[in-house]
């Protein structure tokens, strides 16, 4: 069945009220874009810190309407809902129905991250050259970030699966601070850790991680909690991958998450911003290291008895 889509540009500040005329004229969906994509990637979204929601500054928002809605009807119904935005803005056009996420899926092939760590989609095979010991996560990611595919994603599953080649996932504990899909908690558990806890401020990363672990047979040894109701204690193993404001602001609640000689890794920052972060970490950890992927960055280190 087609839709008739509903386009419009808004500022941050202005895309609550904007959402909120959508749905209350009927929205069957409604989506937001970065509408300034590939001119400043500094404002990249990856995932949200933990305890806040951040838009970009410029959003384009799409809504999904029946195809046999009337533009001009839905335009006067927003119009009297908040008679104070500019609906003169907007722009329609008829979308013909398909399967977003089985087409996405379509395009999204079996990827490996080190020596054994292989991230796969449902509806794909592990290739044969896999090897017998591969640690294989399928995953679905659905509305939540994390699918592998990005740097700071994929420079965080090397790490781990750098630290399981080395013996130091067996039979550990590991934090996944900002889980988004799962990924790095499932691929930890996948790569040898007894537990993985998730935390993340957002409810439907939540439960994209635990649907998510249920798919891959691990539910049971893996936890997902928001960021008010995660259990206290340390972990030996926190992986970090937000965003470097988030970094830097909750550098303390991460820092006293890692247990003495435990180790961590933080993602999700952009080459050029890891020196304030290499110093206040230094504070907690020893042996800091970067590396490099693209225009992205991981830190690793060691934290201090």
């Amino acid at each position: 069945m087609p839709f008739l889509e509903l386009t419009l540009h808004c500022s941050e500040s202005e895309q609550p009220r904007y959402e909120n005329a959508l749905d209350d004229v009927g929205a069957l969906a409604v989506t937001m874009l970065d509408a300034d994509a590939g001119t400043r990637n500094e404002d990249a979204i990856l995932e949200p810190g933990v305890g806040e929601t951040p838009l970009w500054a410029s959003i384009t928002l799409s809504a999904l309407f029946a195809h046999d809605a009337d533009a001009l009807l839905l335009l006067a119904a927003l119009e009297s809902f908040d008679p104070g935005l500019d609906w003169g803005r907007v722009s329609f056009r008829n979308v013909e129905d398909q399967d977003w996420e089985r087409a996405w899926m379509d395009q999204y092939v079996p990827l490996r991250f080190g020596e054994r760590t292989w991230i796969v989609p449902w509806n794909r095979e592990l290739p044969d050259d896999a090897g017998s010991d591969a640690a294989v996560v399928r995953l679905d990611p659905g509305l939540a970030f994390g699918s592998g595919t990005h740097p700071t994603t994929a420079l965080c599953l090397r790490w781990l699966d750098g630290l399981a080649d080395a013996g130091l996932l067996d039979g550990t504990r590991v934090l996944d601070f900002g889980c988004g899909s799962g990924i790095l908690a499932l691929a930890a558990l996948k790569l040898g850790a007894a537990h993985a806890t998730g935390i993340d401020n957002d409810p439907q990363a939540l439960q994209a991680t635990a649907d998510n672990a249920e798919r891959n047979g691990v539910a049971d040894r893996l936890s997902v909690h928001a960021p008010d109701d995660a259990p206290a204690g340390t972990w030996p193993i926190v992986v970090a991958n937000i965003l470097a404001s988030a970094l830097d602001m909750l550098a303390d609640t991460i820092a006293a998450r890692v247990a003495p000689g435990g180790r961590l890794a933080l993602s999700g920052i952009l080459d050029g911003q890891q020196a304030p972060l290499l110093a206040r970490y230094g504070a907690w950890f020893d042996g800091l290291r970067v590396e490099v992927e693209g225009d992205w960055v991981r830190i690793d280190g060691i934290r201090r008895g």
